[in-house]
C-alpha cells in the first residue's frame, strides 16, 4: 500500500513538473526558439555538472574572468544540465556554486547591453525565469553555496535553491535599482517567499549588502561556512547529506511535496513580475546606467 501511494505521489509530482516548463509559451508572446538563437550570440564561460556518488550532484558557473557572470551560452548550458537533473532518476541532491570563490554577478554586460531593447531584454527575462523556476523545483533538493559575491542576477540565482550557505566574508546584493530595473529572474517573487515581504522591501529598495550573520538573521541563508573554496564545498556537500539519507524515490517524492505547497502562487506572482520588468528594461533610467557601464572609448 505505502509503495502504491509512493508511486502515485510520484507521477503527479512529474505532472506537475511537466506543467512547470511550460510557464511561458507563445500565449505570453515567449518565443523560445528566438531567444536561444539571441542568447547563442554572447558566448564565453560554461556550466559544469558533476553527478556524484550517494546522489549528490555540483553544478559549477565557470566564468571565473567575468566573476562568473552568465553569458548567453552560459543561460542555454543552464538549462541543458537542468533538463539532465530532472531526469536523473538516482539523484537525490544538487549544490549550485561559482568557480574560483565567487558566486556569480549576474548576467554578463555585453549581453545586457546588446539586448537593452524592451523586447529583447523581456525575452531574456522570462527564459530566465523558466530556467530558474525548473531549478526550484527540481526533483532533487538544492543547495547554493554563496561564496565571494552573488550580485544582481546572482542574487536571484541563489534564492532559487531551496538552502543557501555563505562562507565567512561573502555577500548577496541585490543591485537592480543601480540599473534602472528590477530583479527579473523570478528573485523578487522568491525573496517575499524567504524573507518576507518587509525584509524583502529593505532589501530590493536599498540595495543592501547582505553579509553573513545578517542573511542568518533573517532566514536568507541556512549556514555559515568556512572561507575556504575547497573547504567550503566540502561542507556544503557534508551539510547536505543528511537531508539525502533513505531511498532516492522517497526523498524526491518529499521535495515534490513540498514544491507543491509551497509555490502554488507563485506563477501569478512570476508573471506580474515580468510584467513590471518589461516597464523598466530599455527605458531611460535603464539605458541612462548603462551608459555609465559602457563609456565610449
Amino acid at each position: 500500500m505505502a509503495l502504491t501511494i509512493l508511486r502515485c505521489v510520484m507521477k503527479r509530482t512529474e505532472a506537475r513538473w511537466c506543467l512547470y516548463r511550460s510557464l511561458y509559451n507563445s500565449s505570453h508572446g515567449f518565443n523560445e526558439t528566438e531567444v536561444k538563437k539571441k542568447l547563442a550570440q554572447y558566448s564565453g564561460g560554461s556550466i559544469v555538472l558533476c553527478k556524484g556518488e550517494g546522489g549528490i550532484a555540483e553544478l559549477c558557473m565557470n566564468n571565473p574572468s567575468r566573476k562568473n557572470a552568465m553569458t548567453g551560452t552560459m543561460m542555454l548550458e543552464l538549462e541543458e544540465r537542468i533538463s539532465d537533473l530532472e531526469n536523473w532518476n538516482e539523484g537525490k541532491a544538487l549544490v549550485l556554486y561559482g568557480a574560483e570563490g565567487t558566486f556569480c554577478s549576474g548576467a554578463d554586460l555585453n549581453a545586457v547591453n546588446s539586448m537593452s531593447n524592451p523586447k529583447d531584454g523581456l525575452m531574456m527575462c522570462m527564459y530566465m525565469q523558466k530556467t530558474l523556476t525548473r531549478l526550484q523545483r527540481l526533483p532533487i533538493i538544492s543547495v547554493a553555496l554563496v561564496q565571494g559575491k552573488a550580485i544582481g542576477g546572482g542574487a536571484e540565482m541563489c534564492t532559487a535553491c531551496d538552502f543557501r550557505l555563505m562562507t565567512e566574508g561573502s555577500e548577496i546584493q541585490f543591485v537592480h535599482k543601480h540599473m534602472g530595473i528590477i530583479p527579473g529572474w523570478g528573485g523578487a517573487s522568491r525573496l517575499i517567499q524567504l524573507v518576507g515581504s518587509r525584509q524583502a522591501l529593505k532589501l530590493l529598495s536599498g540595495a543592501l549588502r547582505i553579509h553573513p550573520e545578517y542573511a542568518l538573521s533573517i532566514g536568507l541563508t541556512d549556514d555559515i561556512l568556512s572561507s575556504s573554496a575547497v573547504i567550503a564545498l566540502e561542507e556544503a556537500q557534508t551539510w547536505i547529506r543528511p537531508y539525502t539519507k533513505g531511498p532516492a524515490d522517497v526523498i524526491r517524492a518529499i521535495k515534490g511535496l513540498v514544491a507543491s505547497g509551497r509555490e502554488q502562487l507563485l506563477e501569478d506572482a512570476l508573471r506580474k513580475e515580468k510584467d513590471i520588468f518589461g516597464t523598466l528594461w530599455g527605458g531611460p533610467l535603464h539605458l541612462q546606467a548603462l551608459s555609465k557601464v559602457f563609456k565610449p572609448s
